[in-house]
């Protein structure tokens, strides 16, 4: 499942990609439009700045903006660095594996082979999917 902190981190950087090209966006304006809370999205836009996906700058015309052209911010990325992994579970992690406690040998367990699966095709999906890619509600 998709933490807060990912889903509202996509939202603000899909956001940010429709408005690529008019410079910088007040905070204030992605805050109202994505009901997102201003004290998190400081600090949600700021370790996307820290990683070069977000330029920002202060002052009257300052704000946000996208460093990089959306079509090269692929959303696997974006829950990566905000979720850290895109397993369900610890031990289908391809950078941060953990054993699962009270579990049965990682070689044996079915649902670590599942959970695997499910990484892998996810992963797929996520990393084809850029910012740029138009992506429609459904009705």
């Amino acid at each position: 499942m998709l933490s807060q902190k990912a889903r509202y981190s996509i939202r603000a950087l899909q956001y940010l990609a429709k408005r690529y090209g008019e410079g910088y966006v007040p905070l204030k304006d992605i805050v109202d439009d994505q009901n997102i809370p201003a004290k998190f999205l400081t600090v949600i836009l700021s370790e996307f700045s820290r990683t070069g996906i977000v330029a920002t700058q202060r002052g009257r015309e300052g704000g946000y903006r996208l460093a990089i052209a959306p079509v090269d911010i692929r959303y696997g990325d974006i829950v990566r660095l905000t979720r850290g992994s895109l397993a369900l579970v610890p031990c289908a992690s391809r950078f941060a594996h953990e054993k699962c406690k009270n579990c049965v040998e990682e070689k044996r367990c079915t649902l670590r082979h599942l959970m695997l699966k499910v990484r892998d095709d996810t992963a797929a999906i996520l990393d084809r999917i850029t910012l740029a890619d138009p992506i429609a509600p459904i009705e």
